[in-house]
């Protein structure tokens, strides 16, 4: 798994990994999932070369701030209403790191 930027980013790429700082955090949002209610909010994530939709779930949500940089791994990139969204899979991960 190499690091990635947000300009290599393809709809198709999975297990991406990639380092970069959440820009917007907005209020999450509850939505009803097969496994009951679900917190979700789509976050922006940017690096050097551009910026992307990210998908944050629960727990995933409550680990990172607003402006915070962050380490991705075990993510995949998936098309949705015409545009790219970066997604954590099952195994994958997001860390705060420090500058």
């Amino acid at each position: 798994m190499t690091e990635m930027t947000v300009e290599e980013l393809t709809p198709e790429a999975d297990e991406v990994e990639i380092t970069g700082e959440i820009t917007e955090l907005p209020t999450p949002r509850a939505v009803t999932t097969k496994y009951g209610q679900k917190k979700i909010t789509t976050v922006t994530f940017e690096d050097d070369t551009g910026n992307i939709d990210l998908t944050l779930w629960e727990e995933e949500i409550d680990a990172i701030e607003e402006g915070a940089k962050v380490h991705i791994t075990g993510a995949y990139v998936r098309e949705w209403a015409d545009d790219i969204q970066l997604n954590i899979g099952r195994d994958g991960d997001i860390e705060q790191v420090e500058e």
